[in-house]
């Protein structure tokens, strides 16, 4: 039996997998200019990526005989990533996208905790192994960010 902190956590990386896949597709769509096409892109591979992650963390929870939550108990937090009014505000996507990836970091790392705490080595694993995509998200963007920033 999963401890309760570990589902909850299970469940809130659900839903932020979630969330990202939503926001990183309107931003993939609403984004122009030529500058844009290698942000655009990068979204539409890290869509998959996170959908993944999604999948991956509903199995863990139907493994521990709970569910992965439906869109009626959905609440968005990703304010910062919402599409921007400006279709061309590349560098506002970037840093919603950083803002996400550290949220995602720090759920992450606190499932890696709760894991080891309950005894949980499957979930435990689960976790380091999405922590790591994330962090090479993050680092991804941050390159990015230099390069928008620099111009």
């Amino acid at each position: 039996m999963a401890s309760t902190e570990v589902t909850r956590l299970l469940k809130q990386a659900y839903q932020d997998e979630i969330e990202t896949v939503m926001n990183y597709m309107s931003n993939s769509i609403v984004l122009d200019g030529v500058r844009a096409e290698e942000i655009k892109e990068s979204l539409q591979t890290d869509i998959q990526e996170e959908l993944g992650h999604a999948e991956q963390l509903g199995e863990r929870l139907k493994q521990l005989d709970e569910s992965p939550p439906g869109s009626g108990e959905f609440e968005a937090h990703q304010h910062s990533l919402q599409p921007p009014a400006d279709t061309t505000d590349v560098l506002s996507v970037i840093e919603g996208v950083i803002e996400a990836e550290e949220d995602a970091i720090s759920t992450y790392r606190d499932l890696i905790d709760a894991a080891e705490d309950a005894n949980d080595p499957v979930t435990e694993d689960l976790a380091v192994t999405l922590l790591a995509d994330e962090e090479a998200h993050r680092t991804e963007f941050r390159g990015y960010r230099k390069e928008y920033k620099n111009d």
